[in-house]
């Protein structure tokens, strides 16, 4: 074979003698590939084709793949070999199952047409994951209760041929974000068996989001895997109610606090007459001395007075007198249970 020393750029081609159906100026235009490699511009790349263009690639080229990058060549819509990070000389040896496709012999030296596609292997640090609408799930405590949750999460690309079969294909770039809403979709709807599964009720839910993280995680791997990537991290932020079950929960733990329902009442009769007092011109203002006092009462009734022993008079040192009234008022009280005077 005689070789025509024609070069475009580091570009070799062979004898156009031997290739009847190319004109002259088309075999002199036409370019080789010596060096394949690529130098990620920006972030959220998953996964780029390389641009051909009719170009094809010489046989002994070099192909670069940089650490956090693997790179997969496809013939004829075929996936064929995939290479690792390091620098690959492009031949029969290194191309097994290209060979094989193409039905070359062992020296071969002619240039040859592949897609190559390079994956982006970096961990995809940061992604959020948020329920738009409250999920249901069953409590052990309260019964159905409607959650909300968000956090973040991070994955990496694991298997470029699972990658490419099952979501990027052909197109020319393959970002973060074309996967997003998917990932987001699949995260809430396996979290509610996560959570349901995790027995944790919703109380014991804030100290142990990083169990709860856990468990979420274990049941979403698989359909991550699914897509040739790997679930690295999940983290849950916060678990919340929707308002009006939260305030439902606030009473829940204001009786609690409080310690039982009479102290609780207390508490709500005390707090009337904090607002009673802030508005005296008003008709709250002008029922201090009876229905407050009144339901202050009702609050203490069955109480004893601080320093009342059963049976026996209040000790003086225990009672101070209301200013306004004149009338007894319990040691501490913040309002007198007559007339409702802030003391």
């Amino acid at each position: 074979m005689t070789n025509v020393g024609v070069r475009s750029g580091a570009n070799q081609c062979n004898n156009p003698a031997e290739e009847p159906n190319v004109s002259l100026t088309d075999f002199l235009s036409k370019q080789f590939i010596r060096v394949i490699q690529w130098n990620e511009s920006e972030d959220g790349v998953l996964a780029y084709r390389y641009p051909m263009q009719d170009m094809e690639i010489e046989n002994g080229g070099q192909l670069t793949v940089r650490e956090t990058q693997l790179a997969l060549f496809v013939n004829e819509g075929r996936i064929a070999d995939v290479f690792s990070p390091g620098l690959h000389t492009l031949n029969t040896r290194n191309l097994p199952i290209l060979t094989d496709l193409m039905n070359w012999s062992k020296d071969f030296e002619s240039p040859f047409k592949s897609d190559v596609y390079f994956f982006s292997t970096r961990l995809q640090m940061d992604q959020k994951w948020g329920t738009a609408t409250p999920v249901t799930i069953r409590d052990r405590e309260f019964g159905a209760v409607r959650l909300r949750a968000y956090g973040t999460y991070a994955y990496r690309l694991d298997d470029p041929r699972l990658f490419f079969t099952s979501v990027s294909g052909t197109r020319d770039i393959y970002g973060v974000a074309d996967l997003e809403d998917q990932l987001r979709s699949m995260i809430v709807e396996r979290m509610a068996g996560a959570f349901a599964e995790s027995n944790v009720t919703f109380l014991d839910m804030a100290q142990n989001q990083s169990a709860l993280a856990g468990k979420i995680a274990e049941a979403m791997k698989p359909g991550f895997a699914a897509l040739g990537l790997d679930l690295a991290q999940f983290i849950v932020a916060s678990v919340s109610l929707p308002d009006e079950l939260q305030k439902v929960m606030d009473q829940r733990i204001g009786m609690g606090m409080a310690g039982d329902v009479g102290r609780l009442t207390q508490f709500e009769a005390a707090e009337s007459l904090e607002e009673a007092a802030q508005n005296p011109s008003g008709t709250a203002g002008m029922g201090v001395g009876l229905g407050a006092g009144m339901a202050m009462a009702q609050a203490l009734m069955g109480q004893e007075l601080p320093g009342q022993a059963r049976g026996g008079a209040v000790q003086a040192s225990a009672l101070k007198f209301c200013a306004e009234c004149g009338k007894p008022v319990p040691a501490g009280a913040k309002f007198c249970p007559e007339c409702g005077k802030q003391q």
